[in-house]
């Protein structure tokens, strides 16, 4: 990680009042960095601003407000001269079966989770491309993975999330700026506290008994600072990997998954194949029809 002048990182943690931004925010101060830490509700940063005056800047932020992410972005370079690590960690979790869902409920989870941190990669990538460096780390989640019964939207925005950071790898890593997906387990965290939930239909009400009894088998949560640890450990490296697991649960989870896919495709591999063979192109076709 290429540092600024004064031999420490600038950060921006977004949803940086609690859970998992907040954890953040304080391992990258522990560790003499400086932090723009942005949140809808700022009063627990201002409680830690009184321990890091000079490295610490808390400003309100609601992150699906395109204009005010993009104002917000000027005045921490205005503040700290340069930006080194963008996290885009606000996100927000409505559990309900995809047919319970409401609009407003669908429209929220993407406006946040996907949007939110799009808004923030488009603000902040200007000034990393022009000083061609820089680290953005998208924390996403097991439901970037992996969807399930409830989870169904949540996940689509995160989904969402980790196909447009793929595509901005690339091309950020022209200019020298680094992009990670960060794919946390489960953390003691405000998400279950804070979480929504749809209206729910009685014809689900088995399959709720069910998830509620898997659910109530014991939990694998952790403390939210062993997530901050991993995270620091990420942006020291010099080589950061694309996407980062947080947790045995996960990771073992991400591995079965992704072998029963394995072996699914190689069961279809003769379909697959057989449905793709090239002819010239259509009479009256070109390729600025494309």
């Amino acid at each position: 990680m290429t540092l600024n002048i004064e031999n420490n990182r600038v950060w921006f943690i977004t949803g940086a009042s609690k859970g998992l931004g907040y954890a953040f925010t304080c391992a990258a101060l522990k560790a003499g960095d400086k932090v723009v830490a942005v949140a809808r509700t700022i009063d627990k940063l201002e409680k830690l601003k009184d321990m890091y005056r000079e490295t610490l800047l808390p400003l309100n932020l609601d992150v699906t407000d395109r204009k005010a992410v993009f104002s917000t972005v000027e005045a921490a370079i205005e503040h700290f001269g340069r930006i080194d690590i963008v996290v885009n960690n606000a996100g927000i979790m409505t559990l309900g079966m995809v047919e319970e869902l409401s609009e407003f409920d669908a429209r929220k989870l993407m406006d946040t989770n996907f949007f939110g941190a799009l808004w923030v990669c488009q603000a902040v990538m200007p000034y990393l491309r022009s000083q061609r460096s820089g680290h953005i780390i998208q924390i996403t989640s097991i439901g970037a993975i992996i969807s399930g019964p409830m989870s169904g939207i949540y996940s689509a925005s995160k989904f969402a999330l980790e196909g447009m950071s793929e595509a901005l790898a690339k091309e950020a890593e022209h200019f020298g700026v680094k992009l990670t997906m960060v794919e946390p387990g489960g953390y003691w965290t405000d998400l279950y506290i804070s979480m929504g939930y749809s209206n729910p239909l009685d014809s689900y009400e088995t399959l709720r008994e069910e998830l509620a009894k898997q659910y109530s088998e014991g939990s694998a949560d952790s403390d939210p600072s062993l997530a901050a640890e991993a995270l620091m450990k990420l942006v020291d490296s010099d080589n950061p990997p694309l996407r980062l697991i947080l947790g045995s649960v996960v990771y073992d989870l991400a591995m079965d998954t992704l072998e029963t896919r394995m072996a699914t495709w190689k069961k279809w591999e003769e379909v697959s194949r057989a449905s793709e063979k090239a002819i010239p192109a259509p009479e009256g076709y070109s390729a600025s029809k494309k």
